[in-house]
Formats: structure tokens, C-alpha cells, sequence
């Protein structure tokens, strides 16, 4: 049952991963840069 829960938490946070890479995408440079980040560290931001 551990590798099935394991495989779920993976594809969990995949889904986060995703959705957080999103929503940051949707957003300007202006509010990227408001929050201090810019869009080439969306994808390393969204990882963490």
C-alpha cells in the first residue's frame, strides 16, 4: 500500500506544481516583479 500512497503524494504534488506554475504564469512582469520574481524562475519557485 506505501507505493500506491507514494505514487498518490508524487501526482499530488505534481498537481501543485502545476497549478502554482499557472497562476504565476497568468501574472504580469509588473507583479511578478512586485513580488521579486522574474519569469524565468517561475518554474524553480513552483518546485519548491
Amino acid at each position: 500500500m506505501s507505493a500506491a500512497r507514494s505514487v498518490l503524494s508524487r501526482f499530488r504534488a505534481y498537481l501543485r506544481y502545476r497549478d502554482t506554475v499557472h497562476q504565476l504564469s497568468r501574472l504580469s512582469d509588473r507583479e511578478l516583479a512586485d513580488l521579486g520574481i522574474s519569469r524565468y524562475e517561475i518554474n524553480g519557485i513552483a518546485r519548491v
